[in-house]
């Protein structure tokens, strides 16, 4: 079979063609609008990722999976993201306010290229959004949290995309907190079953404390644009306003030049410290005993039983006797929660289902911590010892208070199971954690 006239062979194996898709930089990325629903405006663009026009890797869920099975994924994720914001940089007609870049969770962990370094640290007419699901925070907490950190330092912005797809999305929303919400394309589709409901509502008081914007997806007519309005989103995207297309297809269409999304936060996702410290600057510890701690954690854990299917609960031990009691409570709570997880010593034998443990080496830290994260309740308990044996507490149910705490534990869970590097402060010793 002769090649096509780009000289790429349709009957390749997609596998074999990856190495050559990085060594050439083969990527052509199209260009889908994104629209201010009420002035129909352009508001920024998503990149979307195409291989070689003709071959077996053209389309992104073969190129994607080919890159996987070769075991070049984030080397791959990475060019597509380099590719897409060096050709709106350059582009001659200019690029929209917001470029929105899609992240596999698999890349994140990975170093950087010096590309996209390169790209990252030039000078942009756009800001950059990056796009992740909720598969993000489930595989690598500790490498997003991270991520989202180093967007915000270098003045860009967070999306979480598919959210109402799973429970997880909702569940970590106010964890990430990101800039800009797009709901899942399947609930344009249901706008009245009790689900897109349930995910409007919470996803409309999410925007509504923290600033951030919600874009509906899968708008391919004027009803659905009615119904994303009566969701709550405030921008769309979809073939009613533009197909994927080069980006010489955008630079046409009115600009809404009053963009505006929230200040970047680069403190936000890495909160120095530990938890007590940090809960103990805002609030007044108290003084008591072990009874007293155990009370409290059983509330905690009462609290998470009835928090639903939106829920978080996160925690740490300081020994192993500690964990160990944990676990029989947590394991239920894992066919209810949206995710559970726990970080501390080594459990030797410990992996009671559904609970999956994850030991790891480690000096262990004194403190015990534990945060429940809810639509129906909202708790953390800091502790640390105090003089004998006494200790010292702080319950807080501040959200802002309790969502910095379960960051820091989410991030002690990757970083203890060897997801990325950790900061100062990071000392813990294995990790336990069940999906639902």
């Amino acid at each position: 079979m002769e090649p096509t006239r780009s000289g790429w062979n349709p009957y390749d194996e997609p596998d074999a063609l990856i190495p050559r898709v990085l060594a050439e930089h083969a990527v052509f990325p199209l260009y889908q609008p994104i629209i201010d629903l009420a002035t129909r405006t352009v508001v920024g663009a998503e990149a979307l990722a195409r291989g070689p026009a003709g071959s077996p890797v053209e389309f992104p869920d073969a190129l994607f999976t080919a890159a996987t099975r070769a075991g070049l994924l984030p080397l791959l994720d990475q060019l597509c993201a380099t590719r897409a914001m060096e050709i709106a940089r350059d582009a001659p007609d200019g690029a929209p306010p917001l470029l929105f870049i899609n992240a596999e969770p698999a890349a994140l962990s990975h170093p950087f290229t010096p590309e996209l370094v390169d790209v990252i640290n030039s000078e942009r007419p756009y800001r950059t959004v990056l796009e992740f699901t909720e598969r993000a925070l489930a595989s690598h907490p500790a490498a997003l949290l991270a991520i989202a950190s180093q967007v915000h330092q270098t003045g860009g912005a967070l999306a979480l995309d598919d959210v109402g797809a799973d429970p997880l999305s909702l569940a970590f929303l106010p964890l990430v907190e990101p800039e800009v919400v797009k709901l899942d394309m399947h609930l344009l589709r249901n706008p009245h079953a009790r689900h897109t409901v349930e995910t409007a509502a919470m996803v409309s008081a999410h925007a509504e404390r923290c600033g951030a914007v919600v874009l509906a997806e899968g708008i391919e007519t004027e009803e659905d644009l009615l119904t994303a309005q009566a969701l709550g989103a405030r921008w769309g995207q979809g073939w009613l306003f533009g197909r994927p297309a080069p980006l010489s297809a955008i630079s046409g269409l009115p600009v809404h030049h009053s963009t505006r999304l929230r200040s970047p936060r680069p403190e936000l996702h890495l909160p120095s410290g530990t938890p007590f410290n940090v809960a103990s600057a805002r609030h007044r510890s108290r003084a008591g005993d072990q009874r007293t701690i155990d009370g409290l954690i059983e509330y905690l854990l009462s609290l998470a039983s009835n928090a639903g299917p939106y829920s978080l609960v996160l925690g740490a031990y300081p020994d192993p006797v500690v964990g160990r009691s944990w676990l029989p409570r947590l394991a239920s709570l894992a066919g209810t929660a949206a995710f559970v997880g726990i970080s501390g010593p080594a459990l030797a034998g410990a992996d009671p289902h559904p609970v999956r443990a994850v030991p790891v080496t480690g000096p262990a830290d004194a403190e015990t911590a534990l945060a429940v994260v809810g639509p129906q309740g909202t708790a953390a308990l800091c502790v640390r010892p105090g003089p004998g044996d006494s200790v010292d507490f702080v319950l807080t149910h501040d959200p802002d208070l309790v969502h910095a705490v379960a960051r820091m534990l989410l991030w002690r869970m990757g970083s203890a199971a060897g997801r990325t590097g950790s900061p100062a402060d990071h000392r813990w010793g294995s990790t336990v954690a069940a999906v639902r």
